[in-house]
């Protein structure tokens, strides 16, 4: 019998304050739920503007604790009340003065299973992440959920082939990339980067990007949000340019086993020829 898993992704546009953006966000998660997916991702960094566009400690207060902060538990809430896996991008705080950009994994009942520190952080104009997120430290987990194992590549992350890689040999089935990109910077990527990791690691990718031009700055976000599968081709339409929009799509996981059965990618790697790869 072939599983079919009905995924979503959450594309909003910057509201002006936080609560209302959590408000809008869960609203989202209950609309998935009840058009019957098994798993949602927001976009990064979800609650806030996309405030690395401009270096102010003032944004230092969008920090929560995870998973003890307010927005992991009131996630952890609407996970169980809905019977849906949630992938919630936030503004980690681990302790005063040391921040993450983090995404959190919850399950279909509720449980908090985990969180990705996203590892790369850009440092360019309109993108000066370096002024408030450390590294991560947890390197490429994977997360066994209601929906199977899922992973999670933030934003600025794609750029680098080797996390996609790790988290297909931890087994995942689809890896979301939440993101806030700017039409300027990475429109020619947008499309390519993503559908080439579906590929080369034979999984699905959702990947999610932001709507709107924010009062922080003058990165245009172009949306686009999708899913693609492991041939590389998009799953159904992909989402607006300009709209906010609740994409749901569903994922044949058959597919998997098909592509990896043609293709052997894992079966043919040489690891042993890999060495300098990891040399700095």
């Amino acid at each position: 019998m072939t599983e079919i898993v009905r995924a979503a992704l959450v594309q909003q546009r910057w509201t002006g304050d936080k609560e209302s953006m959590t408000e809008a966000a869960v609203r989202y998660v209950e609309q998935a739920a009840s058009a019957g997916a098994g798993v949602v991702c927001l976009q990064e960094l979800f609650y806030g503007p996309y405030f690395c566009q401009v270096q102010d400690a003032d944004y230092y207060s969008y920090t929560e604790q995870i998973p003890d902060g307010p927005t992991t538990r009131l996630l952890c809430e609407t996970a169980k009340n809905h019977g849906i896996v949630i992938v919630a991008p936030m503004y980690e705080q681990e302790q005063p003065g040391v921040y993450y950009n983090t995404a959190a994994v919850i399950d279909a009942d509720g449980r908090y299973l985990g969180k990705h520190r996203k590892n790369h952080i850009p440092q360019v104009k309109g993108f000066w992440e370096k002024f408030y997120f450390r590294p991560g430290n947890g390197g490429y987990p994977v997360f066994d959920t209601a929906v199977g194992r899922i992973g999670v590549y933030i934003c600025y992350e794609r750029h680098f082939p080797e996390g996609w890689r790790a988290l297909g040999l931890a087994g995942a089935r689809i890896v979301f990339n939440p993101s806030a990109t700017s039409r300027g910077l990475s429109a020619y990527l947008w499309h390519l980067e993503q559908r080439a990791a579906a590929v080369a690691n034979e999984y699905f990718v959702g990947t999610i990007n932001r709507v709107g031009t924010e009062p922080l700055g003058d990165n245009d976000f172009y949306g686009q949000s999708y899913f693609a599968d492991p041939r590389g081709q998009y799953v159904g339409e992909i989402a607006s340019e300009n709209e906010e929009e609740l994409l749901v799509r569903d994922l044949d996981m058959g597919a998997l086993t098909e592509v990896r059965d043609l293709w052997q990618f894992y079966r043919d790697r040489r690891p042993e020829t890999y060495e300098t790869l990891v040399q700095p």
